[in-house]
């Protein structure tokens, strides 16, 4: 059993929702990654997905496309992010991390080696946000093979047939798009997105994720009413985006705030 499944099951045994933080590796430089990493988890992060710097992040909003480009300033290739992710196990050695990025990076190291170092460096899943199942068959194979969750996104428009298809690859869980657009985006219909978690868990039978519009304590708490998982990112990079000074403090104040409000929505 993975990290990220034995952590799925530990809270969906005490009747929680999984809280799982976003920031983008290497943001506002890579020496203070792993301190901001610590300071999620002490907020109550459950998962944490580290973003892997892009120059085209297509799928993300300009807040998150600005985090990368911080981060390309410093060089932050996807070696560097590893290197970041076993800094981080040297003294955090329960908490999933998940590496969230595009294809190129991945495919540019290849599938073997890459898996193999992931695996090395303490990752325990992978999000490539623009690998479809249908092109995600090998990757997939690999990723399972050395012990990694291949993660895979959902958005409201997603046809019932790739739905399927996520079925059969994913494992870990599945991170539910809540919005049409990019991420950053406002506006989330918590009844609309209940709605559609209930459609997909006729298909998908491990924990779904509800990222995108997520930006504050109240939202993240209506969401953790109907959803495995409450995914937060934008928000945490704009604090990153206010500067360094009680950067860590900061986003653990805030993820508290929201690790307590989504507790009280099952209570």
């Amino acid at each position: 059993m993975s990290r990220i499944q034995s952590v799925m099951q530990q809270l969906a045994a005490q009747n929680r929702s999984a809280l799982i933080p976003f920031i983008t590796a290497g943001d506002p430089n890579p020496e203070v990654t792993v301190e901001l990493m610590h300071a999620l988890v002490d907020g109550g992060a459950d998962v944490i997905e580290l973003g892997v710097p892009f120059s085209d992040p297509m799928a993300d909003g300009p807040v998150i496309q600005r985090a990368s480009e911080r981060a390309l300033l410093h060089k932050v290739s996807l070696r560097r992010v590893l290197e970041l992710v076993a800094q981080f196990r040297q003294n955090n050695a329960m908490t999933p991390v998940v590496l969230m990025g595009y294809a190129n990076p991945v495919e540019a190291m290849g599938y073997d080696l890459f898996a193999r170092a992931a695996v090395a460096a303490g990752v325990d899943g992978v999000l490539t946000v623009d690998m479809p199942p249908e092109e995600a068959l090998e990757s997939a194979k690999v990723f399972k093979a050395q012990g990694l969750d291949p993660i895979f996104l959902l958005a409201p428009t997603t046809p019932e047939s790739r739905v399927k298809a996520v079925a059969e690859l994913a494992s870990g869980y599945v991170y539910y798009v809540s919005l049409k657009g990019v991420t950053g985006s406002a506006n989330l219909d918590v009844a609309d997105v209940a709605a559609k978690l209930a459609i997909l868990k006729q298909f998908i039978s491990i924990p779904i994720g509800v990222g995108f519009g997520i930006r504050d304590a109240q939202t993240a708490q209506a969401v953790a009413q109907v959803a495995d998982a409450v995914v937060i990112g934008s928000r945490l990079v704009q604090e990153v985006e206010l500067g360094e000074v009680g950067l860590a403090e900061r986003l653990r104040t805030f993820l508290s705030e929201v690790r307590s409000a989504m507790d009280s929505a099952r209570r």
